[in-house]
Formats: C-alpha cells, sequence, structure tokens
C-alpha cells in the first residue's frame, strides 16, 4: 500500500519565513484548499502521515506541550473536513544533535511506516524545501515539492537535488496523486 507524507510548514500551513517557526495556534494558518487536499487523499484510504522538523522545541522557543496543542487543533481543524491524518511525527532536534529523525535523515519515515505494509517505492513526500526532495530519497519515496512554501521554481538552477515533481501547492499535487492512480 502507498502512503503519503506531508511537511507541515509550507504545505499544510502558511510558511512562517527562513529561521521563523509556528510558536503559536494564533500564528498557525492553513493554506488554500489544504483541508480539500488531504480530504482528496484520505479519501482514496492512502495512509498519511505528517513528517516534520520542529527544532523551536529544542531552541526554546516554544514548548513540547505548545507544539502539542498546534498539533491537536489541526487535527481537529482537518478532520471537522474529512482530512483524515493517520499520525505526526516531529523532529524537535537541531542540526548539531546529529540525530536520525532530522530531516533529511528518513528516521520519522522509518518510524512511521515501521511495523506497517507501506510500499515505500510508490509513496510520495511532500514537502516544500529541496530538504524534503532528500528526505523522500533517503527513504525511497517519490519526491514532490511544492512552491506553497519556502522553495520557488526560480531557484531551479540552484537545486542540489530534483524532486521526482513539482506542483504550485498540495491540492494540486493531490489531484495528481489521485488522478494517476485511479
Amino acid at each position: 500500500m502507498k502512503a503519503i507524507f506531508l511537511d507541515r510548514d509550507g504545505v499544510i500551513n502558511r510558511y512562517p519565513g527562513d529561521t521563523k517557526y509556528v510558536t503559536s495556534w494564533k500564528e498557525f494558518r492553513f493554506l488554500p484548499n489544504v483541508k480539500k487536499a488531504i480530504a482528496l487523499l484520505a479519501g482514496k484510504k492512502y495512509p498519511i502521515f505528517v513528517i516534520s522538523n520542529q527544532a523551536g522545541v529544542s531552541k526554546g522557543l516554544y514548548s513540547q506541550n505548545t507544539l502539542n496543542d498546534i498539533t491537536s487543533r489541526m487535527l481537529k481543524a482537518l478532520e471537522k473536513s474529512s482530512a483524515k491524518i493517520n499520525a505526526v511525527y516531529y523532529c524537535t532536534h537541531r542540526d548539531e544533535d546529529h540525530c536520525s529523525c532530522r530531516k533529511p535523515k528518513a528516521g520519522l519515515i522509518k518510524l512511521a511506516v515501521k511495523a506497517k505494509k507501506i510500499d515505500l517505492k510508490n509513496s510520495f513526500f511532500i514537502g516544500d524545501t529541496i530538504r524534503d526532495v532528500h528526505t523522500a530519497k533517503a527513504a525511497g519515496c517519490k519526491s514532490i515539492l511544492v512552491f506553497s512554501g519556502a522553495e520557488k521554481p526560480s531557484n531551479r538552477d540552484n537545486w542540489p537535488a530534483r524532486p521526482d515533481f513539482t506542483f504550485k501547492d498540495l491540492y494540486a499535487a493531490a489531484k495528481f496523486i489521485t488522478t494517476a492512480s485511479s
């Protein structure tokens, strides 16, 4: 079975900006058509996982409890739109911690699929940065880069890795995935 892995900031919610974090629910803003996109994917019965670096916790910018609150409210808001996320996995470490779960490493994806029959080769990782493209490749997934967050098409010549697909946003990516597999 194929799964869908989603980065959070810049894919599900508005990208807060380079070196900035979403530190409260008040700052969390769903991007346009995200609920519709996740509902479309959930309607095809794909397991959907959020895979996100959230180093703001280890940097002391917000607490684990605040991150849990943001996540809980995000999931409740999505469920009201039939947009079910199966599980959320965060790495709260910093780069210098050299953990196995921080993207671009694939540790969180491995954790998400543990004991599940997921076909990674036919699964998709949707993110808004080249780091997400590296994560997809490290996990053996297809990569989709969306331009609703950090990365811009104008940077294409500088990308150290090429995504398998690019789309304007999560909704365009979801339409592609659900149409291609119909």
